[in-house]
């Protein structure tokens, strides 16, 4: 079955397919499956080529929709009951986060006309139909072309034979598993642990449903398209590793793992950003500046050192031989003034200084000292009748 709306991709995707299989043709067998099977395969990593804005794009709509989940989540609390402010609010988050639910699709919205048109091609091509530029030759060899002993355009419910069952079902197994594990590695290494969201749970519930479904709707796609599928799974497991590897969402295992590789090679500022070389950090940084780096780290970890250290916090014992010995040092003082009055002249006839009366008067009756009354001493006067 064939749209005619789909005409023009028809003709840009099966002429993409013959490109690379004219290419192919000159190591493999024009009629053999491994010409025709690399050649969707190549042209799946052509379109992918193609989206790497959008993943990029989406790895980003990803990571803000994680950001603004908790706000999402007072803006539910908060308007339960009016659904009319509710949206208005959550279309006012969205855009002040520059993001919205569907930017994370973008990718497999954008491969939904192309897995269309493929699936019409190897359909026509099983009947024996023209279609866009494969035709005369071309579809012959198309229709002869076996992988692993099945056709390009059998199907697991299509085909009697045991030999192709098994072929499209192993397929169809690695579709969903490399589809399941592409979503796990997402959600166990590349998502803020922090945040615990409903949002995440959804994502938690769509890592066992998709693979679920593309086995259930695999049972229906030719083995071309169980190739493209498979393809393009792998690829998005391969990109999606880099990038978790390369630049991990803030707070998640992976980012945790990345900090501990930059601190361990030297290329960790203080503040915790990374040290990039030229080419837009492809290449690795310079040695100067890692010694920039490494020195400013130096000086952060002294002053911080600096700042912590509090004075020794000291027992109720020390506290009170402290005092003890405060309370010694005037008698001290006067006793170490004793002989130095000893051993000077004694002169009868000189007035004492007031250095030597301070010096005679006992250490409570010094200058400071404050004499408090006697209390009972006299007696009160009588009170005249």
């Amino acid at each position: 079955m064939t749209f005619g709306f789909l005409s023009p991709l028809y003709t840009a995707v099966s002429w993409i397919i013959v490109q690379f299989h004219s290419l192919y043709s000159h190591i493999f067998d024009p009629d053999g499956g491994w010409a025709w099977g690399l050649a969707i395969a190549s042209m799946v990593v052509v379109i992918r080529i193609c989206l790497i804005p959008l993943f990029v794009k989406q790895i980003k709509a990803t990571r803000a929709m994680q950001a603004i989940q908790p706000k999402m989540k007072a803006i539910q609390e908060r308007y339960k009951n009016d659904r009319q402010r509710q949206s208005e609010e959550m279309m006012k988050l969205y855009k002040d986060a520059g993001t919205n639910p569907f930017s994370s699709c973008l990718p497999i919205l954008v491969q939904a006309p192309f897995f269309t048109a493929l699936y019409g091609v190897l359909a026509q091509v099983a009947k024996g139909h023209d279609i866009g530029v494969i035709h005369g030759d071309l579809l012959v060899s198309a229709g002869k072309a076996h992988i692993f002993g099945a056709p390009l355009s059998a199907t697991f419910l299509g085909s009697s034979e045991t030999s192709v069952k098994i072929v499209t079902a192993v397929m169809i197994i690695m579709m969903s598993l490399s589809q399941f594990i592409t979503q796990r590695q997402l959600m166990t290494k590349n998502v803020d642990l922090t945040v615990k969201t409903p949002f995440m749970q959804q994502q938690k519930m769509l890592m066992y449903v998709f693979p679920v479904m593309f086995a259930v709707m695999g049972i229906n796609f030719p083995v071309g398209v169980l190739v493209y599928w498979l393809t393009t799974n792998v690829w998005s497991m391969g990109q999606q590793l880099i990038v978790i590897h390369n630049n991990p969402t803030p707070g998640s295992k992976a980012w945790d793992e990345r900090q501990a590789r930059l601190k361990k090679a030297g290329r960790l500022r203080p503040d915790g950003t990374e040290i990039k070389g030229a080419l837009w950090g492809m290449l690795p940084p310079s040695k100067e500046a890692l010694t920039a780096a490494t020195t400013a780290a130096a000086v952060v970890e002294d002053s911080v050192q600096a700042r912590r250290q509090q004075p020794r916090r000291q027992t109720k014992a020390q506290r009170q031989q402290g005092g003890a010995a405060q309370g010694a040092e005037p008698g001290q003082d006067a006793a170490a003034e004793q002989p130095a009055e000893a051993a000077a002249p004694a002169d009868s006839t000189a007035k004492p200084t007031a250095a030597k009366q301070a010096a005679a008067k006992p250490a409570g009756t010094r200058q400071g000292a404050r004499q408090q009354p006697k209390r009972g001493g006299g007696q009160r006067p009588k009170r005249k009748s």
